[in-house]
């Protein structure tokens, strides 16, 4: 029995260790994902500023760009997937992939070629373990990306869209992340970067059914497309991959808390077994010590007679 109690309480401690590690995680995540709320809100408005430029260009010219412009028959289309660096986060990484892999599946059921790109070392291993092609990855910085990062990874993602199809180049550019709604929500989404959807960038940034003033463009309307093009992408980019690690944090922090949660409750019901046992050991004791004292009593009572 005494053997018992010191497995009980080897687990308790062994339990109560790694709860103070969890709840350390959590409020780490959580102090960090108002840093990362904030670098949201303060990316968005020059993200839809530059959408209303560009569809006041696209809409004031006639000029065919692959910023604005479909393609008859697309043939080819690059999928940039953001994930996480480090686990612990509960499904964020693993629904983020899931996304992408939809997105794969239908494009290549329209008959398009899909070239790869993916950001955090969780989808990356997920893509090396089941040996599936990736055309370029980019790793440790998903829990607080800069406008450096971004423009790395923007960097050829632009090059693959400029590029005629015959020399590797795209007709599409999609876009594959965990949007943060709320501390308690969290949506993979999928959104198409390139060509621009003039009727969705429009709902966007509320100019909707909005008159848009007349340009004049110079040098060209197309010069100023070529212009705003690298600034589109990585602004959508950098805005995306702080929307992932605001995602991240909220998602290891309801992760930790639950975590952390559990084991107070195993604590908790560790330590009643822990009390039974050694109650059960006490009653075992006494029940000893009256059972010796009972045979010594009726010993010494048979040696008077």
């Amino acid at each position: 029995m005494g053997a018992q109690l010191r497995v009980y309480k080897r687990r308790i401690k062994s339990v109560t260790a790694t709860k103070k590690i969890t709840k350390a995680m959590e409020m780490i995540a959580a102090s960090r994902i108002v840093k990362a709320q904030r670098k949201v809100a303060a990316s968005t408005p020059y993200a839809t500023e530059l959408i209303r430029a560009v569809t006041a260009v696209a809409t004031g010219s006639n000029t065919k760009h692959p910023l604005t412009t479909e393609t008859d028959n697309p043939t080819r289309a690059a999928v940039l997937l953001i994930t996480s660096d480090r686990g612990l986060a509960g499904g964020y990484s693993s629904n983020a992939i899931k996304a992408a892999d939809q997105l794969t599946a239908r494009l290549r059921g329209e008959g398009k070629e899909v070239d790869t790109y993916i950001v955090g070392r969780k989808g990356v291993a997920y893509y090396g373990f089941r040996e599936r092609k990736v055309a370029e990855s980019w790793t440790g910085f998903t829990d607080s990306p800069s406008y450096a990062d971004a423009k790395q990874v923007a960097a050829p993602l632009i090059e693959a869209v400029t590029k005629e199809t015959t020399e590797g180049g795209v007709d599409e550019l999609h876009i594959v992340f965990t949007e943060f709604v709320s501390m308690m929500t969290q949506t993979p989404v999928q959104n198409r970067m390139l060509p621009l959807s003039l009727d969705k960038a429009a709902e966007e940034t509320g100019t909707k059914g909005e008159i848009l003033p007349l340009f004049d463009f110079e040098p060209s309307a197309e010069d100023v497309l070529d212009a705003l093009l690298p600034r589109y992408v990585e602004s959508r980019i950098y805005n995306a991959l702080l929307q992932a690690a605001a995602s991240e944090h909220a998602a290891r922090r309801r992760a930790m808390k639950s975590a952390t949660d559990n084991a107070g409750d195993l604590i908790n019901s560790l330590s009643r077994l822990a009390n039974a046992a050694r109650q059960a050991e006490i009653t075992q004791e006494i029940s000893e010590i009256v059972g010796g004292a009972s045979a010594l009593a009726d010993a010494t009572a048979g040696s008077d007679k």
